[in-house]
This record gives structure tokens, C-alpha cells and sequence, in this order.
């Protein structure tokens, strides 16, 4: 169904796993319940790929048009098998449910084609060879599609390819935009086919996936060093996982191997750094708890003093810092306060703050972007400040 209730994660899990087998994913669709905009989007899939893949579709009713507009673009004929027939029907049986006759419709195959049986649905989905590319029809279902494709699918096509081993580098990069990035590292990563080359950003989060093709593993594992080795000289400390670890998994592993805490004082984050810090399991052995003092009443009774200049500054960030720390009996203390907007003269200003027993480090920037992110750069920037300082 098009519309912005469902999320399509079908195609992320298909390509993950296609990508795994050596397989680049070249495009994708969505395309509605129409049997003619279905008939000729598989059309100009055949035309451009060796193997597509369709999700969805396959169900009882009307609407469910897949195995229809298959036929018509491979110009196929489409009957109802008595093996397949009798495997819904035995579903419905084994479920305890009334079949329908409109369920008779899921057991329509094409001419040649295998069912794939579906121990989570009533669907059975289909593998076609069709003028030399590969054809398969699965259900719309993740919970349906996922185990079908990974334990019937992938052993075909396994069957099939040749021979190849994978390797793979995952950059996470804080601190530097998408456009300054790729100028800095695509020098670099322009001079190799292979590798691939990916990057992929969010607010304040920019992850680098290296991913080479070899017969050998061997032979892989090196070209992404090579590559790898040069990315890292040019991003240096940006880099804070290389195995794809989001940054408050990797805060969290640092604090965690030397055995220390921290504590969150926040104003313009208003708890989304403490709650990020929480998104890694484990997190209270590490965390100590966090202060969400927004209003300037709830900054002098965290400081038990006044506040020691305006409430988005570098002194305010300071003490933030130190009295959370020193509230919670925290090894650090981390603190934001600024202005996320959308209103004022100075919408986008944020100072930040670290605290430990024999460290102070802050942090001043200026973001002329919406509100959320504004919150999202602002607790980016303080963890990965915290991380800096954990690996000085």
C-alpha cells in the first residue's frame, strides 16, 4: 500500500543481504495496485537487471495483482497447481481456519515456476527462470519474506553465482558535514572501482562503508586496507568506530573499559543526550543519571549558586558540567545549553561542556538549522567532545 503509514524495510533487508552475495542492487520501486504501471515497471526491471525480486502482492484478494502482472510482463501463462494448492490448503488446516475459495487464488503459479513454501503465512511465493534472469516473487510481509528469502533463496542463488568473497570497512565520522567530507576523502576513494565506495549522512553523523569483491577473502580484506589506511589519514580523529558502532555504543565501551561514569546536564537537549546515552544496553553500569535544567531556576538550584554569566554561555556550560558531575559522584560531567530556536537573534547557538576531576573542555557552535536538528547536532557534539576526551 502506498501511503506514509508503512515503512519500507523489505527492500533495506533485501539489499543487505544481496550486497552480502556480491550482488549490487542497481534500483528499486514501489509501485501500487495497478496491473499495468506492475506489468511494465517488471518489464524495465528484466530490461536492466539479472535477477528481480517482488515483495508484496501475492495475498487472496483483488488487489493482489503480482502473480498477474508477472504473466503478463514475461508473457506467461498462469494456473492454478495442485501442489501448490494443496500446500494452502493444508496451511488453512494446520491453522484451524475455514479456507476461502478466494484463497485458491495463492496457489496460482507461473509456467516453470518453483513454490516457495511459506511456514508463516499462507502465501507461497515463487522462483522463475525467465530468458536467462532470475525472477522471485515473495510475500509483502517482513516476518513472511525474510526467513523465505534467507533459507530458500539465497541457497539458489548461491547455487548460481560464482564464486566471491566480501569485505567490508564502517566508518562512523562526527564533527565535519557530508560536502567537507566526501571533498576530503573523494581524492581517495575516486581511484578505486573497487572498493565501493558509500556515504551515508544524518545530523551530525556521517558513516563511510568500504565494501570490495574478491575471489578471495584474502585478497578483499586488503584491497579495503588500502583504501581504509587512506581514509583514516585524511579523517584522522573524526573517525570514531570502525565497525559501524553508533558513538553513544562507543562512549559507552570507553567508559566501560576504564571502569568510569558519567553524568548529563542539559538545557537546550532537553534529555536527548541522556537518552541516547540509555539506547545502548548496559548503559547503567556507566551512566550515572542526567539533569534536564531548562529553566534558569533549575540551572542556579543544579549550581547551588548563581549562574556564573548568561544562561547560554561558556561559564554556564561550565558549571553545568562540574556540578552535575560532582551531584552525581560521576568520573565526568557533560553539558549542553543554547538557543535550538526556531525563535531569536541567536537561533542555532549551542556551547557545550566536559568536566572531570583534572579536565575541562567546551565547545561554542553556531547552526542556522531547523529545531530537532539543532538538538540532534548539539548532543553529537558533546558526546563525541566526551570521546575526544576518554582517548586523550
Amino acid at each position: 500500500m502506498l501511503g506514509p503509514v508503512r515503512l519500507d524495510t523489505n527492500s533495506l533487508f533485501l539489499t543487505d543481504h544481496l550486497n552480502s552475495l556480491g550482488i549490487e542492487v542497481v534500483g528499486k520501486r514501489i509501485v501500487g495496485d495497478d496491473r499495468y504501471r506492475l506489468s511494465l515497471s517488471i518489464q524495465h526491471a528484466l530490461e536492466s537487471a539479472e535477477i528481480v525480486i517482488l515483495s508484496g502482492g501475492l495475498g487472496p484478494t483483488e488487489d493482489d495483482l503480482t502473480r498477474e502482472a508477472v504473466a503478463e510482463a514475461i508473457g506467461s501463462s498462469l494456473e492454478t497447481s495442485p501442489v501448490a494448492l494443496e500446500w494452502v490448503s493444508e496451511r488453512f488446516r494446520t491453522l484451524r481456519r475455514v479456507m476461502a475459495e478466494n484463497n485458491r487464488r495463492q496457489a496460482m503459479m507461473l509456467a516453470g515456476a518453483e513454490m516457495l513454501e511459506n511456514p508463516f503465512g499462507t502465501a507461497p511465493g515463487q522462483w522463475l527462470m525467465a530468458d536467462g534472469r532470475i525472477i522471485m516473487l515473495l510475500p509483502g510481509p517482513p516476518r513472511e519474506l525474510r526467513p523465505m528469502f534467507v533459507n530458500l533463496c539465497i541457497p539458489r542463488l548461491k547455487k548460481i553465482l560464482p564464486p566471491l568473497s566480501i569485505a567490508v570497512r564502517h566508518y562512523r565520522v562526527a564533527g565535519i558535514g557530508e560536502s567537507d567530507l566526501d571533498q576530503l576523502i573523494s581524492p581517495a576513494y575516486t581511484q578505486y572501482d573497487n572498493p565501493v565506495t558509500t556515504v551515508l549522512a544524518k545530523p551530525g553523523d556521517i558513516e563511510v562503508i568500504l565494501r570490495a569483491r574478491s575471489t578471495t577473502l584474502e585478497e578483499a580484506e586488503r584491497l579495503c586496507t588500502e583504501l581504509g589506511e587512506k581514509i583514516e589519514n585524511l579523517l584522522g580523529d573524526r573517525i570514531y568506530s570502525r565497525n559501524g558502532d553508533s558513538l553513544d555504543a562507543t562512549v559507552g565501551a570507553l567508559l566501560k573499559e576504564r571502569n568510569q561514569t558519567v553524568a548529563v546536564a542539559e538545557s537546550c537537549t532537553s534529555g536527548l543526550v541522556a537518552a541516547t546515552l540509555s539506547d545502548t544496553p548496559g548503559s547503567s553500569a556507566w551512566l550515572r543519571g542526567g539533569y534536564v535544567v531548562y529553566h534558569e531556576d533549575l540551572k542556579r538550584e543544579l549550581l547551588q549558586a548563581p549562574l556564573p554569566g548568561p544562561a547560554v554561555s561558556e561559564t554556564t556550560a561550565r558549571a553545568l558540567a562540574i556540578a552535575c558531575r560532582e551531584r552525581a559522584g560521576a568520573d565526568w560531567g557533560i553539558a549542553t545549553t543554547g538557543f535550538a530556536g526556531p525563535n531569536g537573534d541567536e537561533v542555532g547557538l549551542v556551547w557545550v561542556a566536559v568536566s572531570s576531576k583534572d579536565r575541562l573542555e567546551t565547545r561554542s557552535f553556531r547552526w542556522v538549522r531547523e529545531r530537532p536538528i539543532v538538538r540532534a547536532l548539539a548532543t553529537t557534539a558533546v558526546l563525541d567532545l566526551l570521546r575526544k576526551q576518554l582517548i586523550a
